[in-house]
């Protein structure tokens, strides 16, 4: 062990070890890996060790192809076998509603790459694994690559090919402490003190502790995982081949062959938390006992499943812990405050999505950021609201029992809520509001008319469909109001703000009292943000965007800091609302005295509104004239009032973003993490006609160079569908002529215009206005076509007229 190290990576399971080897492949050999034990001595060594490619992020789905396309390279590289078994997989479905999702899956991993799918009968299923019943079954997806691997050789051959290439395991040495210094790290261990520019906590069950030495408290937990391993099953052995990974989503249980038996494994409802403040130092290759009565249910669904394990003994059970985060995918990445601090836990799926997670936090901590866009694994996806035990415990037991549970697109889940609450909520409770929630925030979806309407959950057009449809036509007619305190906004001050604002955002500034769209981009051209930026005219600016990006934008602003610049984060000191429609500037003009008419599109200005001193600016992501007005928090309910009683006579109406996605669909705008990702650069999705190209920004040669180049390969188009009872959500693929030329970013139905539509990212020959395309929607292909941006007044006169 030497003194020094350029990185440190703590926990030898089998993402630590990932990521050392990443490293080092990627040109970092003056790296090491610590491990308070041996090897494997966490949740690798009892790890089940299957990989699969279904994920419900199809960013993620990439990195577990990934993953799997690297076992055999990590073998051949270190000599060491990782036991690779490729048998395939099913997964199945036994109703309707399953079967509809399976074959939208299906398509999704079409639009993603993944070609090596195809959807089965249940007479297929049979075949594939013959000591299974299919009673039940409606139908499944096959898979090539899927199967397991042996655990711990994989954890190994990680390893050697780490050491291979010049880093360097150090086994049975514990941290101790972690000590923040001008320069990087200090790690104090049992046998020394190491200093390093980088650590990265990867820890696995130790994650939470190795965390809270550095100050972070980490929203992860462990729960206990059953899987059992049967006695040789005859029938097994009178087969010539492997029986296929299977995961029986109506049984709960996922299956593989072990020897002649098989492993049987369970995500049962009545979860288990163990050890929530970290596991026991000592801890290492122990079990807990196991609990056949807590999983009644599932086994026996799973020995119905599988009648041979009814007759058949069990020859080992496994009771062990893996860690989890709130939404169940990994913590991984840069912690704000922290430099050279990063997170590589909470991947309770280690042998699937290890490799994806070592290959995006090595190119992240080398390169400045990932190749693929890892926000659904981002730290910063979560902020401090996450670091409750209580919201942990609820969300990530919630998250383990509906492992297997269909979840619906318009299903809104209990856990963690209600959290945070704007100060008008009671209000609009009382009115009706439905609730959503985003980064911890209740947030409006719709207003229902009586007091007992519960939304049906489902794939296609729900029973709000109507609801939103009326919400949809106050704001086209008359005028809406919309809460928007889940907007983020940062205050930006200081001598040197207006220097570091020029710098770090790609458009032009807006003026004093103006305001103005501003694409941000990365060293290597890539979106970082679609952002906002108001000059308030007194030497203060605002950034708004979106609420659940707050401390992923904070970081990147922190992490590119100016000198004579602070940047505050007020977005829950203030609030507000929004007001759209033809009449929005009558109820404004019943409040104030104040030059509203004189306020031009993209205008900004502070105005008394009734008794409160409220910031306006004139803009609308509704396509409508409109306005947004900003108070604190403590006038959010005398302004919701305010706004009604002025625009009761007007045909003033509450409404929530479901109705806010048709409006902008149907005026053809972009939102964050659909048609903009940090995975696009500005010239594919349109931000790039907001870009000053006269002068200096982070981001600027990168961008410049795609343009010189001829620009993107693939843009985002508007498109219409011929849709029926349910439209494109996003991540379908799309069609021309047979041949896959894109995907949907995001769609819905626009109530105005009476069709479905949606935005889709494609190749740029497939782009023209009226090019024929199809979509699948629900799995089942439709006719579709690209049409001219902003089927709604195109011409934009009700908004900047």
């Amino acid at each position: 062990m030497k003194s020094h190290y350029r990185a440190v990576v703590i926990g030898g399971g089998v993402v630590g070890t990932s990521v050392l080897y990443h490293l080092a492949k990627f040109g970092w050999t003056d790296v090491c890996l610590i491990e308070r034990s041996v090897l494997t001595a966490g949740s690798s060594w009892h790890a089940a060790g299957g990989f699969h490619a279904l994920n419900a992020d199809p960013n993620i789905a990439s990195l577990q192809a990934y993953t799997i396309d690297l076992l055999s390279e990590i073998e051949q590289e270190s000599g060491q076998s990782v036991g690779m078994h490729m048998t395939g997989g099913m997964t199945l479905a036994g109703t309707p509603d399953r079967w509809e999702w399976l074959q939208s899956a299906y398509r999704t991993f079409q639009s993603i790459g993944i070609d090596d799918c195809r959807l089965i009968t249940p007479q297929e299923a049979g075949e594939l694994c013959p000591i299974m019943s299919t009673e039940g079954i409606i139908g499944g997806m096959w898979a090539d690559r899927e199967g397991y691997v042996d655990t711990t050789g994989t954890v190994h051959a990680y390893a050697g090919a780490a050491k291979k290439r010049g880093a360097e395991v150090i086994e049975n040495n514990r941290v101790l402490e972690l000590h923040q210094v001008v320069d990087g790290w200090q790690i104090v261990t049992e046998k020394g003190t190491i200093h390093a520019e980088h650590v990265v906590n990867a820890a696995g069950l130790w994650a939470k502790q190795v965390g809270r030495m550095a100050g972070v408290e980490l929203p992860v937990s462990p729960l206990n995982h059953h899987y059992l391993i049967s006695d040789t099953i005859p029938e097994l052995e009178q087969l010539d081949f492997e029986v296929p990974m299977t995961v029986d989503l109506e049984g709960f249980t996922y299956m593989r062959q072990d020897q002649k038996g098989i492993l049987l494994g369970i995500y049962e409802i009545d979860h288990e938390h163990w050890m929530m403040d970290g596991a026991p130092w000592e801890y290492g290759f122990e079990l807990q006992q196991e609990d056949p009565d807590r999983i009644e249910r599932e086994l026996t669904l799973g020995f119905e499943r599988y009648p041979a394990l009814q007759t058949t003994g069990v020859k080992t059970w496994v009771n062990g812990a893996f860690t989890f985060a709130p939404d169940g995918n990994p913590l991984v990445g840069p912690v704000r405050g922290k430099p050279g601090y990063w997170c590589a836990c909470g991947v309770m799926a280690g042998f699937l999505q290890g490799g994806g997670v070592g290959k995006s936090l090595a190119e992240w901590m080398i390169h400045g950021e990932p190749e693929a866009d890892v926000f659904g694994m981002d730290v910063a996806r979560f902020g401090d609201y996450a670091q409750n035990k209580r919201f942990i415990k609820e969300t990530t037991g919630q998250f383990y029992t509906r492992r297997f549970v269909m979840t619906y697109p318009n299903e809104q889940l209990p856990a963690g809520r209600p959290l945070k609450k704007a100060p008008a909520y009671d209000g609009m409770s009382a009115a009706g509001c439905r609730w959503g929630a985003s980064y911890g925030l209740e947030i409006p979806l719709y207003f229902a008319p009586s007091g007992d309407f519960t939304e049906t959950p489902t794939l296609k057009r729900s029973n709000a469909f109507e609801i939103v449809a009326e919400e949809c036509k106050a704001v086209r007619e008359n005028v809406g109001l919309l809460d928007i305190s889940a907007f983020s906004r940062f205050e930006v001050s200081g001598l040197g703000a207006e220097v570091w604002l020029d710098r770090i955002m790609a458009s032009k500034l807006p003026k004093p009292g103006r305001a103005k769209l501003a694409p941000m981009l990365s060293p290597e051209g890539r979106l970082k943000g679609d952002l906002t930026v108001f000059n308030w005219g007194d030497g203060s600016w605002w950034i708004m965007g979106s609420y659940y990006l707050r401390e992923w934008h904070m970081r990147w602003f922190q992490d590119h800091m100016g000198d004579g610049v602070k940047v505050r984060d007020v977005t829950d000191a203030i609030t507000g609302f929004s007001l759209s429609g033809p009449n929005s500037r009558k109820v404004l003009e019943n409040l104030t005295d104040g030059p509203i008419a004189e306020l031009s599109f993209m205008g900004c200005t502070t105005l008394d509104i009734g008794m409160l001193r409220v910031k306006v600016g004139r803009l609308s992501v509704a396509g409508e004239l409109g306005y947004e007005l900003h108070s604190s928090a403590a006038e959010h309910i005398t302004l919701r009032e305010t706004l009604l009683e002025a625009g009761a006579d007007l045909g003033i109406r509450e409404y929530g973003f479901n109705a806010l996605l048709s409006l902008r669909l149907e005026k053809s705008f972009g939102i964050w993490s659909a048609e903009f990702t940090q995975g696009y650069t500005a010239a594919q999705t349109g931000m790039d006609r907001w870009i000053n190209w006269e002068k200096d920004f982070i981001g600027r040669e990168a961008a410049l160079k795609e343009r010189e180049e001829g620009g993107p390969a693939q843009i985002v188009v508007p498109i219409e569908v011929n849709a029926t009872d349910a439209d494109a959500s996003g991540y379908e693929p799309v069609w021309q002529n047979g041949k896959r030329v894109g995907f949907v970013t995001s769609g819905g139905f626009g109530h105005t215009t009476g069709k479905s539509l949606a935005m889709a990212m494609v190749d740029r020959e497939a782009a023209a206005e009226g090019t024929e395309l199809a979509v699948h929607i629900v799995g089942q292909e439709r006719p579709a076509r690209v049409i001219a941006a902003s089927p709604y007044d195109p011409s934009g006169t009700a908004m900047r007229g």
